[in-house]
């Protein structure tokens, strides 16, 4: 029977439920990962854990999700990605739950590991099917629908999270993060299509060299080196953002909710702006654009003393909007700069190094950091200036990839 074809305006819709699907997801993840942190001065009160304990904690989940991205890039390409999203959607849910249950810090340390081990290549899945399903002209609009899955966790999930926290205890955010869950694994099940033509199976000793060729390409290492960084800059920070402020902005744990609620907020709008301006002006200026300027708010969270709640919501609002914004045009540079034939495999060990580089960030600045005598947190400005510092390191490795970008039509 002869099906006739889609209309312009009938393949932009559908691509549009096929972002939003994958946006619900990435939704999903981001809060089971993102919650942990403003549950920080609430943890570290309740299992009588320090900085250095708490930095493990929030590390785990990312060490986890290195590893088991970094074992995923050698069949990455191997298995269709509707059913690989699936099975570590299921996975992660699985993981998730695990922590709701855990009844002390060992063993929600042990589910967060779990929980990350699945995550992490969710994460990398989701990225690659962007790239599979949506073209290069609107590519960047696709990513900054998908990175602001961060912002709303912000706005939404955080707040509702801590909410359900105070009113029963911290098990309760998990629990919630489970149900939002299974809903959206049925959904995709339901709509998501098939997105990737299978590779023939290979042999051992042809898939350690099909993965050494990916691995080895000087513009995917570049690439990687970029992402890494980026993750490295944004979590020596982000993990001590709650604990930081109040143990030295000295505002109270109830108040953290409204740092996520503003900031997520704006960067609901940050997020689709700087995707739309990478389609019309090119991820590489935009990412100039947006690098400048996360270092100011980098270096001003690091350095709040006391300081009155609207002045650190708006710190912490501009910290929230530059951090996030820079994973836009990057992601969207090497979505346009990646063959195809690699992307399973180069996705899956991209994700790997950048998580790995995002707990070594929680570890280094968990080990900076320390208690005084008055509670305070020590030594949080000096890890602003590394963190800045890495940060323009990694424009220099942006310019290179750059070179690579196919030319704008």
């Amino acid at each position: 029977m002869h099906t006739s074809p889609l209309t312009v305006d009938e393949v932009l819709r559908r691509e549009k439920w096929l972002i939003y699907i994958l946006a619900a997801i990435q939704f999903v993840h981001i809060l089971d990962f993102v919650i942990l942190m403003p549950l920080g001065p609430m943890l570290m009160r309740i299992f009588d854990v320090n900085p250095s304990q708490f930095g493990l904690l929030v590390s785990s989940y990312t060490f986890a999700a290195g590893a088991a991205n970094f074992g995923a890039s050698f069949v990455g390409d191997r298995f269709e990605r509707k059913h690989m999203l699936l099975f570590c959607f299921a996975g992660f849910i699985i993981g998730t739950l695990l922590c709701a249950l855990a009844p002390n810090f060992s063993l929600l340390l042990a589910a967060r590991i779990f929980a990350g081990a699945f995550g992490g290549v969710l994460n990398a899945v989701v990225f690659a099917l962007i790239s599979d399903l949506i073209p290069p002209e609107r590519r960047g609009t696709a990513n900054g629908i998908i990175m602001s899955a961060f912002s709303i966790s912000s706005v939404l999930g955080v707040p509702i999270g801590l909410a359900l926290a105070d009113m029963w205890d911290w098990h309760a955010p998990f629990l919630l993060i489970v149900g939002l869950g299974l809903v959206f694994w049925m959904l995709a099940s339901a709509l998501l299509p098939l997105a990737h033509n299978v590779r023939a199976t290979l042999g051992v000793r042809s898939t350690i060299r099909e993965f050494a060729r990916v691995a080895t390409m000087p513009l995917h290492l570049q690439s990687i080196a970029l992402t890494s960084l980026l993750a490295f800059s944004i979590f020596l920070v982000i993990p001590f953002i709650s604990p930081s402020m109040v143990r030295n902005v000295r505002l109270a744990e109830s108040d953290l909710k409204y740092i996520y609620l503003v900031g997520g907020a704006f960067t609901i709008f940050s997020a689709r702006f700087i995707g739309r301006m990478c389609d019309r002006l090119g991820s590489f200026k935009v990412f100039t654009a947006t690098a400048l300027f996360s270092l100011l708010p980098i270096a001003l969270i690091t350095h709040l003393g006391v300081t009155p709640l609207p002045l650190a919501l708006t710190v912490s609002t501009l910290f929230m909007m530059s951090g996030s914004g820079r994973f836009i045009p990057a992601m969207t540079m090497l979505s346009l700069v990646v063959e195809p034939k690699n992307r399973g495999t180069f996705m899956g060990l991209e994700n790997a190094i950048r998580q790995v580089a995002s707990g070594l960030a929680s570890l280094t600045a968990g080990v900076i950091i320390v208690e005084t005598v008055d509670g305070r947190l020590a030594n949080f400005n000096l890890v602003g200036v590394l963190a800045v510092s890495v940060a323009v390191v990694a424009w220099f490795f942006a310019r290179k990839v750059a070179a690579h970008l196919p030319p704008r039509p």
